[in-house]
């Protein structure tokens, strides 16, 4: 079996090259390959010769060890075992990981869908029950190899990773990192996770499909442990008002299948801080990535920066109100 070279990046990933790789792992492609939105990684759909449809994902050299992968593959497997709607990659010859001039991709069913309705109640108490679902079976094992949500890669790490990229501007530094020392002592004095279990990871909008049968996901990239509030508070918008009667809705679903801990209301404001300031730190280190600049384009204005220090202020002040809270 090929090793999984970490040094490689994807300037040798050419069309040609995942062709061949799709072809030695027995998929033989029958259409060009269709370039699908996304960062990390490298994801293209392509048709076979019986024009049936499927999605190749190639790995981010260097970003996820090869038993990270594996565990993500064998979760999706459990789950999909237990009847739940997650799209899990293909084996061949009882393996679902391949490898290819250093490269690590695996391949999945296409599956479409429409876009989650954030605001449709009756999607709310659906989008629970499927959580909830997924939560009774992620609670019974825990993770060997993938991380753990925590103050120091998420905060503490991405800010030195800020600190050192040298792309907020002169004028704006002392302020943006005053303001972001203040959020992360904050977000860090309040993220006190009593459970922690298995977790889809990213539980936004962009990431769950509805179809007439209900929603599915499609990849589980950023699965990983920690509080089950981490699943669910991605899904709420709107003024306080509005997050209630939806966190009530989305509750009421989930409970049907898994007890919440109330306690972990709490946790909230200090994970979207979390989100917040590791998704610049993310830009930061992928920025020597062409698709970077290329799709990010005002990462390195100086409006940006501003907008992140405002941004950050209102962090700050929500990190300081009472946690949402459901009547008893």
């Amino acid at each position: 079996m090929q090793q999984y070279n970490s040094d490689f990046n994807f300037s040798s990933l050419a069309p040609e090259t995942i062709i061949d790789g799709l072809e030695d792992a027995g998929f033989m492609v029958d259409s060009g390959l269709l370039a699908l939105n996304s960062y990390e990684n490298r994801v293209y759909q392509f048709h076979d010769m019986e024009r049936h449809k499927f999605v190749c994902k190639f790995y981010r050299p260097g970003r996820w060890q090869l038993s990270q992968i594996q565990e993500e593959h064998d979760f999706a497997f459990q789950l999909q075992e237990h009847e739940l709607p997650i799209v899990a990659p293909l084996k061949r010859d009882g393996h679902s990981i391949f490898h290819h001039q250093g490269f690590l991709f695996a391949v999945f069913p296409c599956r479409g869908g429409r876009i989650f309705e954030v605001d449709n109640l009756e999607q709310l108490e659906w989008m629970g029950r499927f959580v909830g679902r997924i939560h009774a079976v992620s609670s019974q094992q825990s993770f060997q190899y993938r991380p753990t949500i925590s103050i120091q890669e998420s905060l503490l790490d991405a800010r030195q990773v800020l600190m050192d990229c040298q792309m907020v501007p002169l004028s704006l530094q002392t302020p943006f990192f005053t303001v972001l020392e203040q959020a992360i002592d904050l977000a860090a004095a309040r993220y006190l996770p009593q459970t922690q279990i298995r977790l889809h990871g990213d539980c936004h909008a962009g990431n769950i499909l509805w179809t007439d049968d209900g929603p599915h996901f499609v990849d589980l990239d950023d699965c990983r442990t920690g509080p089950a509030i981490q699943d669910l508070w991605m899904m709420l918008s709107g003024d306080r008002s509005q997050q209630l009667v939806q966190l009530d809705t989305l509750l009421s679903g989930y409970e049907e299948f898994f007890s919440f801990d109330n306690s972990e209301l709490s946790l909230i404001e200090s994970l979207r801080t979390m989100r917040v300031v590791h998704y610049m730190a993310w830009l930061a280190r992928r920025w020597q990535d062409p698709a970077f600049p290329r799709n990010f384009p005002w990462f390195d204005t100086e409006k940006y920066w501003e907008q992140q220090i405002l941004a950050l202020k209102e962090q700050v002040a929500a990190l300081q109100e009472p946690p949402l809270s459901l009547m008893p």
